[in-house]
């Protein structure tokens, strides 16, 4: 893939220079707003091509044949690491009965638990050689370990005034968790922290009113905005609070126009730290996860929040996508109840969960 940036005035005048180009389908990565020289403001929207499109549609078809060293470098590499793959899988066969029947017994128990086979095959193929492959409670517990390495966890830092965004699909529990972090900032840490809501979810019916229900249960300074104008002018107005929480509306990940909007908010010029969380069900389907990664993840995400834990038994999926795209976890919600089912992120906490499902599948 090729990344292409387009400029404009405002983000929805880029990305439709994106889709002029190439069309409804392109693949955004990023949109941003930047100073120029000149002191002025521009957007910049991030797409993602297939190179040979990129190709064609900036130099002509007939780039595509100076093009042909670099696709045959390229074919090399994918060759030699599918050769790689292949030794692995020729262990596995070549291997005894009792062998083959370890190795691919404990494989098979973690993806049926949700943990991609890329991911476990990687793992395993730095194993070739070594005894763990002859034990299964070794193995088991290898993978247990590099699973931990793997996972990363942001620490709660209040040290500085900062505007916490939570983004994410509709019905993941956004507006909920805003309440629960609200509470423990005011009123659960060392020190109260003065907060303040603040709502961009014009699209929910009732959604003002339920983040005003819990801000009147708190009070809490809450306020509402409809457009990048008003959430600039809501900013300054909260100006002296330690922490605005910014509550936005549910997307589908298939709803490029609201992402849009999003992408105008969270490129708003603002003088303090802007911290966007997406909020990620532990029930998440594996058919759904890619999806809600590749949408939301150009709005530079700094963390997942994950919600719902008390509605699954199983944490595979949502384990397997923390260890595909690497982005840290900050807070668990862990039930419905206001302030008290908030935790910080743990690893521990969530190997735990993976753990005992693991238990009782062996069982």
């Amino acid at each position: 893939m090729i990344n292409e940036t387009f400029v404009a005035s405002d983000p929805t005048s880029a990305y439709e220079q994106a889709v002029k180009k190439y069309g409804d389908g392109v693949k955004l990565i990023s949109a941003k707003q930047i100073k120029y020289e000149d002191g002025k403001l521009r957007s910049e929207v991030c797409i993602a091509v297939p190179k040979e499109l990129f190709m064609e549609k900036s130099f002509g078809k007939a780039a595509m044949e100076n093009n042909d060293v670099d696709r045959e470098e390229e074919a090399l590499l994918a060759e030699l690491d599918e050769m790689k793959k292949q030794l692995f899988l020729m262990h596995e066969e070549m291997s005894d009965a009792s062998h083959e029947s370890i190795m691919q017994k404990v494989k098979k128990l973690f993806m049926d638990k949700g943990i991609a086979k890329s991911w476990l095959d990687d793992v395993m193929m730095t194993l070739m050689g070594s005894n763990i492959l002859d034990d299964s409670t070794l193995l088991v517990s290898y993978l247990l370990e590099e699973i931990d390495e793997s996972l990363h966890v942001q620490k709660e830092r209040l040290d500085e005034p900062k505007i916490v965004m939570l983004v994410g699909p509709t019905g993941v529990g956004k507006t909920t968790t805003i309440a629960k972090l609200a509470a423990r900032y005011a009123y659960l840490m060392e020190r109260p922290y003065r907060v303040a809501l603040l709502n961009l979810d014009s699209y929910k019916v009732g959604a003002f009113e339920q983040l005003g229900h819990y801000a009147d249960i708190m009070q809490l300074e809450h306020i509402t905005v409809d457009s990048v104008e008003d959430f600039t002018t809501g900013l300054e107005a909260l100006d002296d609070y330690d922490v605005i929480l910014v509550d936005t509306a549910g997307m589908s990940p298939y709803d490029t126009q609201k992402f849009i909007k999003t992408v105008e908010f969270v490129n708003t010029d603002m003088h303090r730290n802007l911290e966007v969380n997406l909020v990620f069900p532990a029930t998440v389907k594996y058919e759904d996860m890619d999806d809600i990664y590749n949408n939301f993840s150009f709005l530079d995400l700094n963390s997942v929040i994950i919600s719902k834990f008390d509605e699954t038994k199983h944490f595979g999926t949502l384990l397997n996508f923390m260890l595909l795209y690497k982005l840290p976890m900050s807070y668990f919600s862990v039930g419905q109840e206001v302030p008290d089912d908030l935790m910080v992120a743990s690893k521990e906490y969530l190997l735990e969960q993976f753990i005992g499902d693991l238990d009782e599948d062996e069982e």
